[in-house]
């Protein structure tokens, strides 16, 4: 099957609101640029990459996390990450039931991550 398969699988096998959450982050993130590979790894999580890994995604009984794997180094104007704070690399947008989804501010991490990884 193919990455974006079971991107899809997983999103529709999560048919309550960890679904469809996951699923507006993933437009949001193919939409910044048209690079942007869709990946499977770790035995279940989505992953984008360009150039390096950009944002992994991954569901939770009680949230669904976007984590940067170079988060620490991305300026966050708009202070979306809320997870993974003390740690020295990642850092990770966390949301859960009912919260909106800041989509300008998620594109703006995700073309923070592409420069990252481009200046690498």
């Amino acid at each position: 099957m193919e990455a974006s398969e079971e991107i899809d699988a997983l999103i529709a096998k999560h048919d309550d609101w960890r679904g469809a959450t996951l699923a507006q982050p993933r437009r949001v993130i193919r939409s910044v640029e048209p690079g942007i590979e869709e990946t499977w790894k770790w035995m279940g999580s989505p992953v984008w990459e360009l150039g390096g890994i950009l944002v992994v995604g991954d569901i939770f009984k009680k949230k669904v996390k976007l984590g940067f794997m170079y988060g620490a180094s991305l300026d966050d104007p708009k202070g979306l990450f809320n997870g993974e704070l003390g740690g020295k690399q990642r850092r990770s947008y966390e949301l859960y039931e009912g919260d909106a989804i800041d989509e300008a501010g998620l594109a703006d991490l995700v073309r923070a991550a592409i420069a990252r990884n481009r200046a690498k």
